[in-house]
């Protein structure tokens, strides 16, 4: 693509993203998940601005190359060393009692559920604003390159396997995202 072309798709991506964000509600204090939407904003206002679609693994590749810089790379190691860690479950417990997404649609709701034996936990999402947003803008074919983020983030923080089942944009019940500890 020639500079002058991307740089047109970036100005009006641009735009987008900030019509995009004012619509948005302010997030609750404690809502883990602002970084998401914003996440999810600027990937759709590009989506919204391309002269060619992208088939959905062209995008998947793209947003994982996007996200995973060096910098994210460190910040997922860093969280790694306190993945399973007190903090971390109270966190996620709170974060399954807020249920941001009974006052938010672009939040999520979810349960915490540790394993029994100590070798991790999933958290499991009924509620996503990722897929919310995403129909509502009508990108909702490439929800799953955000979704598949979860892998690349779980595997640079090198502590836990990632594993999951289902998710609601493809048509489960629910989002399981469940983090193994590694042997």
């Amino acid at each position: 693509m020639k500079r002058k072309k991307r740089k047109k798709i970036t100005r009006k991506a641009k735009e987008e993203y900030k019509r995009i964000i004012e619509k948005l509600p302010e997030f609750e204090k404690g809502d883990r998940f602002k970084m998401n939407i914003i996440s999810c904003a600027m990937l759709s206002s590009f989506i919204l601005n391309m002269d060619r679609k992208p088939s959905v693994q062209e995008m998947e590749k793209y947003y994982n190359d996007a996200m995973m810089v060096p910098f994210m790379k460190w910040f997922c190691k860093k969280m790694g060393k306190k993945k399973f860690s007190q903090s971390d479950l109270d966190g996620m417990e709170k974060t399954a009692k807020l249920n941001a997404a009974d006052r938010n649609p672009y939040s999520w709701n979810m349960d915490l559920l540790p394993y029994e034996d100590g070798s991790g936990y999933e958290a499991r999402f009924y509620h996503c604003g990722i897929c919310t947003l995403m129909k509502e803008l009508g990108t909702d074919e490439y929800t799953s390159a955000m979704c598949k983020l979860d892998y690349a983030m779980a595997e640079a923080g090198g502590v836990c396997d990632f594993i999951r089942e289902y998710t609601l944009a493809s048509g489960g019940p629910y989002c399981d995202c469940a983090y193994k500890k590694k042997i």
